[in-house]
């Protein structure tokens, strides 16, 4: 950005709550998530117990990142939201009690024909020199102060009233800072391969410090590239973003399926619509998974059109027409048996593709020949049948997940797409 330093937000959300594990912390998702839309990218996010020292030194480590810091919760009136009180620490002033303000949250509560306790006079308290946050869904103003050039955000804990205020308020100021900046952010989503190995194919595209600047995350086997890209123009951050898109692309190849938020199902789904083609599936140990993950996505119906759950040998002979003397020659878990499931589902359907899955979920049921996790995966069409061999680690809800998804990007890749 031709030297120009980039201006950055740290955000805090403030929260015994948070801490226990029991409630999840969304605002801080959201509140990036807008930042990067106004331009501003994030330094770091924090979690902080109520505890006004230690609300105090996670603004003064998040000040000392970014050129603006946005907290949520503890504003409310009870004895554990302390945020004021420790904004007025940090900012070395009082707190200081607002008449016009304590007639808000009075009007608040004799519109709902309540009287106001006397503790939500507290939300009527601001520190010194700073202002006020208009919040019109609740009794909690927001904080607007300045610190040594830096600027803070108190906001509520409330989503909605969180939302709204940051949306109202917030975001318009921000914007007008980050003038001159353009973030844009492209996903690309991959199949196929660990985090280390894309690592090594993609170079040193995830270098810290590079822009653009490439991000790594992983679930359930699918590996997320995100692509953030700064620059002093949002023409000029596009190109920086498309060019680095074409680059792993170019390193990746088949690797990537997708992009922004699209699944594997709903990747592969849209395959087959465009071509005009069907599946059906056959499964054992994932359950009847890799049928929801298919039809979960809308417009299903145009190529899905059957399903079996052959959770028993006996349900595999019957059902897809296995040779029973195949499962007590190979085992219901083996690669003959996954071929045979396949072309069974396929013949009986009446479909121009067909998925099997056959393997052991655990935590049970394996052997030191076949332990738990082993999973064999069939795709059937008239190309032929092809057979994979997998073993996936960890509980039985991921093995389960990873078998279906890996299942799905077999026939992503037998259809080219």
């Amino acid at each position: 950005m031709n030297g120009r330093q980039v201006k950055k937000a740290s955000i805090i959300s403030i929260g015994n709550e948070l801490l226990s594990g029991r409630t999840v912390d969304t605002n801080a998702a959201c509140i990036a998530r807008q930042l990067m839309t106004v331009g501003m990218p994030v330094a770091s996010i924090y979690g902080v117990r109520d505890q006004i020292e230690a609300i105090r030194r996670t603004l003064l480590l998040a000040t000392g990142e970014a050129d603006v810091v946005v907290t949520t919760g503890g504003l409310g009136p009870t004895d554990d939201d302390l945020t004021r009180q420790a904004f007025a620490e940090f900012l070395g002033v009082e707190l200081v009690l607002h008449e016009g303000l304590l007639a808000k949250v009075r009007q608040f509560f004799d519109r709902r024909g309540i009287r106001m306790p006397e503790r939500n006079a507290i939300q009527a308290c601001i520190p010194e020199g700073a202002t006020a946050i208009e919040n019109e869904w609740g009794t909690a103003p927001g904080i607007r102060a300045q610190k040594d050039g830096k600027l803070l955000f108190a906001l509520p804990g409330v989503p909605s009233e969180m939302e709204h205020m940051l949306d109202a308020s917030v975001l318009p100021e921000l914007q007008r800072l980050a003038t001159g900046q353009a973030i844009v952010v492209r996903r690309l989503k991959c199949f196929g391969a660990g985090e280390s190995t894309i690592a090594e194919l993609i170079g040193d595209a995830m270098q810290q410090g590079r822009n653009p600047l490439v991000n790594c995350t992983v679930h359930a086997g699918v590996i997320t590239l995100e692509i953030v890209a700064t620059a002093a123009g949002r023409d000029e951050a596009e190109k920086m973003a498309a060019d680095q898109e074409r680059s792993l692309r170019v390193s990746l190849g088949e690797l990537v399926y997708g992009v922004a938020d699209q699944t594997l199902a709903e990747v592969v789904g849209e395959g087959l619509a465009r071509m005009g083609k069907t599946i059906a599936v056959a499964e054992s140990c994932t359950g009847g998974l890799l049928a929801q993950l298919i039809t979960d996505i809308p417009g299903a119906s145009r190529y899905f059109t059957y399903g079996w759950v052959t959770y028993s040998d006996e349900a595999k002979s019957r059902e897809l027409d296995v040779p029973p003397e195949m499962i007590d020659r190979y085992g219901a878990v083996s690669e003959q048996v996954a071929r045979a499931m396949a072309q069974g589902a396929r013949r009986k359907a009446g479909t121009d593709y067909a998925i099997s899955i056959t393997g052991i979920a655990g935590p049970g049921g394996g052997s030191e020949q076949k332990p738990v996790g082993l999973v064999y995966i069939g795709v059937d069409s008239q190309e032929g049948t092809d057979t994979s061999r997998h073993i996936f680690s960890s509980d039985r809800s991921s093995v389960r997940l990873r078998a279906a998804q890996t299942a799905l990007n077999m026939l992503r890749r037998r259809l080219r797409i």
